[in-house]
């Protein structure tokens, strides 16, 4: 059976997400060739505009940035769906916020961030030639592998690595007088995630780019420990998995 996520756990899980993809754009932005790794929106837009002025060096930089990021949702969904794990209870873990389905993904894109900190730190922060193209596939693929995950998650109405649809949901929840404003803190949160990631990744390009892969592997590692333990949160195991009624739960309607 799935396990059904607390969403304080879940909120928190969404933000720290955020706030890594945040730091990959910005990230590959700056050293990796004026592309994005998480938001392919616009690198199809930049695809759009190298074949415009002939730019061979910006086409390529966009071609190997959104084929890394499909590869990375194909691998995936795969690693989530394509094949079934010895153990059938694995998803029933007592001690887990999110199912082994989703764990499982977010653990491939722990090692390829693994290998993007590899590449960049023996590269002195900044990659060039195909060191370069080798980094931004992996970092691409691993924001792929990430967005995977988030589909299964049930987060609603909320991704991690492209958030116009959650700026679009909050500004027109607000916007309607007498309306509730379904999962404001959510969105609310990892629009800011998503800027303090970024902020704070930029900061550190300018100051100190060997550290910037921490920012990514710090923001994975904790969502891994917020899934492998709601009970940080004060949250038991029956709560999280939907074992008390709504309001024994404290997620009460408003």
């Amino acid at each position: 059976m799935n396990i059904r996520p607390g969403q304080q756990a879940l909120t928190l899980i969404a933000i720290a997400l955020t706030f890594g993809s945040g730091a990959a754009d910005v990230a590959s932005f700056t050293r990796l060739g004026d592309v994005f790794t998480s938001v392919m929106t616009g690198n199809i837009v930049l695809w759009g505009l190298a074949a415009a002025r002939g730019s061979l060096t910006l086409f390529s930089h966009t071609a190997v940035a959104i084929a890394g990021y499909i590869a990375g949702v194909v691998a995936g969904t795969w690693i989530a769906h394509g094949f079934r794990v010895a153990d059938p209870g694995e998803d029933e873990n007592q001690a887990a916020t999110l199912p082994g389905h989703v764990v499982r993904p977010l653990l491939a894109e722990l090692a390829l961030l693994a290998v993007f900190a590899a590449g960049w730190e023996v590269s002195g922060a900044s990659p060039a030639g195909w060191v370069q193209y080798c980094l931004l596939a992996a970092l691409a693929a691993g924001m792929g592998v990430q967005s995977s995950a988030v589909k299964d998650m049930g987060l609603a109405e909320v991704s991690t690595t492209y958030l116009t649809g959650t700026l679009t949901g909050l500004v027109s929840s607000l916007a309607r007088p007498g309306q509730a404003t379904p999962q404001r803190t959510r969105r609310v949160g990892v629009l800011i995630g998503l800027v303090a990631g970024a902020s704070l990744c930029g900061l550190l390009v300018a100051t100190a780019a060997s550290a910037v892969p921490a920012l990514l592997l710090g923001a994975l590692v904790a969502t891994l420990v917020l899934a492998w333990r709601p009970g940080w949160l004060g949250l038991s195991a029956a709560q999280d998995r939907g074992q008390l009624p709504p309001c024994e739960r404290g997620f009460c309607p408003r």
